[in-house]
């Protein structure tokens, strides 16, 4: 039986469009969908939630939400196998440990208000380094609105590691499962020391920079199957900006992050971090074992 999609769930409209994610993703894939509600917040926040949530207190239950936003995946993808589960511990922790029995995990970015949304922001932060499989983090457009792209496009930052990189085998999944074009990138840049001012010379170290990340990203994917509409694209500056420039135009971007067993502080990376923080569309973070 296919792992199922988990997404976190906490009544917020961000949360919600989460669940819209792991829907299509589960359809996607034939795979069943698994809401978790997890918290230990309801006796700090209970008082507040019926006002946030507009509804009577007697109303707003754990088993409410996950009640909620089971009816509207069934109604988006009727197909679906769908469970659900109120997790009595911290989200971060109850996450983590569902990403075990997973193919993927499915987040939004925010919580519903204050604090609260302060915490779900280092939840989300949290599960994406140190979760064991995908972590899809629903990001916010331009105007705060986190919403499910149409572009056509997954882009994959390509790193030094040129083969089994499981960020590149997700995103060539992912790709042909939306029947997308696949922008696989591979930022490049050249020290400042090798620059030279002799017009004989001048642009020579660049160049040989742009060719060897050109290699780079001939060896990583000359595995990829010759049916999938890839792009390939070496771009001069530093990673975080490059991939950052291309979430503008995708609708997932997929990044690595490197897990070192041994490790057991969060284990994200800078460029992962960056673009979880500031991507223009949803970001998918890839676990890569040493």
């Amino acid at each position: 039986m296919a792992l199922p999609i988990v997404v976190g769930v906490d009544g917020s409209e961000p949360s919600l469009r989460a669940v819209d994610w792991a829907a299509d993703e589960a359809a996607l894939r034939g795979a069943p969908l698994r809401l978790v509600y997890a918290s230990l917040w309801e006796r700090y926040e209970g008082a507040a939630l019926p006002q946030d949530l507009g509804k009577p207190s007697e109303q707003v239950t754990a088993e409410g939400i996950l009640r909620t936003a089971a009816q509207r995946a069934g109604s988006r993808r009727a197909e679906l196998k769908i469970s659900a589960d109120v997790l009595a511990e911290e989200p971060e922790y109850a996450l983590v440990r569902e990403g075990r029995e997973a193919a993927a995990l499915v987040l939004g970015t925010r919580g519903r208000s204050g604090f609260v949304e302060m915490l779900l922001g280092s939840v989300s932060l949290t599960v994406a380094a140190r979760a064991d499989c995908p972590v899809i983090v629903l990001r916010g457009s331009h105007d705060d609105q986190d919403r499910i792209r149409t572009h056509g496009r997954v882009v994959v930052g390509i790193g030094e590691r040129t083969t089994d990189s499981a960020a590149l085998r997700f995103a060539v999944q992912e790709a042909k499962l939306r029947h997308a074009t696949l922008d696989a990138v591979r930022a490049w840049r050249c020290p400042a020391h090798e620059t030279t001012d002799h017009p004989l010379l001048a642009g020579e170290p660049a160049r040989l920079h742009e060719l060897h990340a050109g290699d780079v990203l001939d060896k990583a994917l000359e595995n990829v199957p010759a049916d999938l509409d890839l792009n390939r694209r070496t771009v001069e500056g530093p990673a975080r900006r490059v991939l950052l420039d291309a979430s503008g135009k995708a609708d997932l971007l997929v990044v690595g992050a490197r897990r070192n067993p041994g490790h057991l502080g969060l284990q994200l990376g800078r460029v992962a971090h960056a673009v979880l923080h500031h991507a223009a569309s949803a970001v998918a973070v890839v676990p890569e074992q040493e």
